[in-house]
């Protein structure tokens, strides 16, 4: 279950062909259904409950060429499709099943679920590496981390023809309701089975992560009813004390079996032990390593492991919202919705209403183009985020580019302005946001792997994101109740665990983080090919370094995690590259 790539075309890999598409190989042990008529062939890999009687049944709808139906099954998995004059490949809609394809010039395409299946060498592609970490990785959504190497969006499956080029076909496939009690029942039924339909599949113990936060919490209350589950928690002097005891209280209501791992100072995040995996591609969670390693130990080897992961994207939404009642020309709404916003949390409405307004005023293009701009005029000084939702705001990782990087980022910058992308500020964001936790939650599967976890993610299933996708983004903002969905959609869930407002922040752990290891992620830094290539001025992120490990810039510290994890996954490719030539 654990190796399941596949390659296509002409890409080299050892592997298993799959019936009817002989050219597409899979790993050996890999769960793979496939059905064929002719030339129509079918086939569905990764976790997902379609019988053998719904996959025949599909082949008509593959001969209509009506590819986004392919993707409305339960679960998680890859599609590979083909009518015997196209090819359709898809993954998932959060992009955790990903697809990568790289152009052959007259020959079409080749592509694999993994980069290293498509026979290119992995080199980094270090002025996106700069740019991601300067404003965000959503601005392109269709690069990878790698030169020449292109990403399948989240929301989009590719069609192959001989002869042809590429093509991107949006399946996204979410059909709107109008309010929030009209989508709520369609959520809760498939939130629920997305969960209960593996825990059964299990047949015995399944692990579960139980932080104490209302997504994690869920869906173990959720795979309580249908089986015997295993949670785990983490805390340690750091972390929120009022999260443990909503883990503790819901593992008493639920009856299930709980342990509680308290971690020392051997676990704090950025230590990057020997023998970590580098994965394939940066990713938050691999500071966190010497953390999974110690709290995941007693649900090794279970058949699955349910997280949380992803119930932020799909229960609740950004302050992108009222921008799209600006850009609806609903103003008045807008300002009414915002300031009472304001007033429950104490705050001056004033300059979250002015950020809102120059969002919809200026657009995704515009705000592009300005923070290229910024960039070309000149250093950027760091400053504390400003309140209120953007479309791109640069981060302290804008302070950290060198004259060079500044152009090269500016250049992807309007680029990406060009780019087909949802021109209405909610759809943008919560689709950015999905392709977000999607990367993370694929770039985590080769720790996973190596700590014999194989983790579920249910929130982010296609059936589950389009169930609430389908509920305006307006109605999910709850601005007194947190995540409004949740309660409504399922209703067993206990109001004391649905009623809570708080949110559990591990910029303590961070911090202590940064002070233990200062001197090696100091070497991170300048050894990193980010500063070889010139694009990152060392001296800058380690002046950032110093201050935040002392305490005195938390504002930085979510940039400075990106940036460390990106110089030591480089340094791994780098080793890589160096062993190959």
């Amino acid at each position: 279950m654990e190796r399941q790539w596949m390659t296509g075309g002409s890409a080299a890999a050892d592997g298993v062909a799959i019936d009817g598409l002989g050219d597409v190989r899979r790993a050996p042990g890999t769960w793979v259904q496939a059905v064929s008529e002719g030339p129509v062939a079918l086939a569905v890999v990764g976790d997902c409950p379609v019988t053998g009687q719904e996959l025949h049944a599909a082949l008509v709808t593959v001969r209509a060429g009506r590819w986004v139906e392919l993707t409305r099954w339960p679960g998680s998995y890859w599609v590979v499709a083909s009518d015997g004059r196209q090819r359709f490949v898809c993954g998932d809609l959060a992009g955790i099943r990903a697809v990568y394809y790289t152009l052959r010039g007259d020959d079409g395409a080749a592509w694999a679920t993994e980069a290293r299946l498509l026979g290119r060498p992995l080199v980094p592609d270090l002025p996106w590496l700069a740019a991601r970490l300067t404003a965000g990785e959503h601005h392109w959504p269709h690069r990878s981390p790698y030169e020449q190497i292109r990403l399948v969006p989240g929301g989009f499956g590719l069609l192959l023809a001989p002869g042809a080029p590429p093509q991107l076909l949006d399946v996204s496939g979410v059909e709107p309701v109008d309010e929030l009690r009209e989508g709520a029942d369609r959520f809760g039924q498939v939130i629920t089975e997305a969960v209960q339909h593996r825990v059964r599949a299990a047949g015995g113990v399944v692990g579960a992560d139980l932080s104490g936060g209302l997504d994690s919490s869920a869906a173990v209350v959720l795979a309580a009813d249908a089986g015997t589950v295993h949670a785990v928690t983490y805390t340690d002097g750091y972390t929120s004390g009022e999260d443990m005891a909503f883990a503790s209280r819901v593992a008493e209501h639920t009856g299930i079996a709980h342990t509680v791992d308290i971690g020392a100072d051997e676990q704090l995040p950025f230590s990057f032990p020997p023998g970590q995996p580098t994965g394939k591609e940066p990713v938050l969670e691999a500071a966190m390593f010497a953390m999974d390693t110690s709290y995941l130990r007693p649900v090794r080897g279970l058949p699955l492991h349910l997280t949380g992961h992803g119930g932020d994207i799909v229960l609740d939404a950004s302050s992108s919202c009222w921008v799209r009642l600006l850009q609806d020309g609903r103003r008045r709404e807008a300002h009414r919705q915002v300031v009472a916003f304001a007033r429950l949390r104490n705050t001056a409405p004033g300059p979250y209403w002015k950020a809102l307004k120059e969002a919809a005023i200026l657009g995704r293009a515009g705000s592009l183009e300005r923070a290229a701009q910024a960039l070309e005029r000149g250093p950027i000084t760091p400053q504390a985020a400003v309140a209120g939702w953007s479309w791109c705001r640069l981060g302290a990782g804008a302070s950290w580019l060198t004259g060079y990087g500044r152009h090269q980022v500016a250049a992807l910058l309007r680029q990406a302005a060009g780019d087909q992308q949802p021109e209405l500020a909610d759809e943008f964001d919560q689709w950015a946001a999905l392709r977000s936790v999607g990367a993370s939650a694929r770039g985590w599967i080769p720790y996973g792997h190596a700590l014999g976890i194989r983790p579920v993610y249910p929130y982010l299933d296609n059936t589950v994101v389009r169930a609430a996708f389908a509920v305006p983004a307006l109605a999910r903002r709850g601005l007194v109740a947190y995540k409004p969905m949740l309660r409504e959609s399922v209703p067993e869930l206990p109001d004391w665990l649905t009623s809570r407002r708080s949110k559990g922040s591990f910029t303590a752990q961070r911090i202590a983080g940064l002070a233990r290891h200062r001197d090696r992620l100091d070497g991170l830094i300048v050894s990193s090919p980010l500063v070889g290539g010139g694009l990152i001025d060392p001296a800058a992120v380690r002046s950032a370094l110093a201050q935040a490990a002392r305490g005195q810039s938390a504002t930085v510290i979510a940039d400075l995690h990106q940036m460390l994890v990106t110089c030591w996954w480089l340094s791994g490719q780098t080793t890589a590259l160096e062993a190959a030539c």
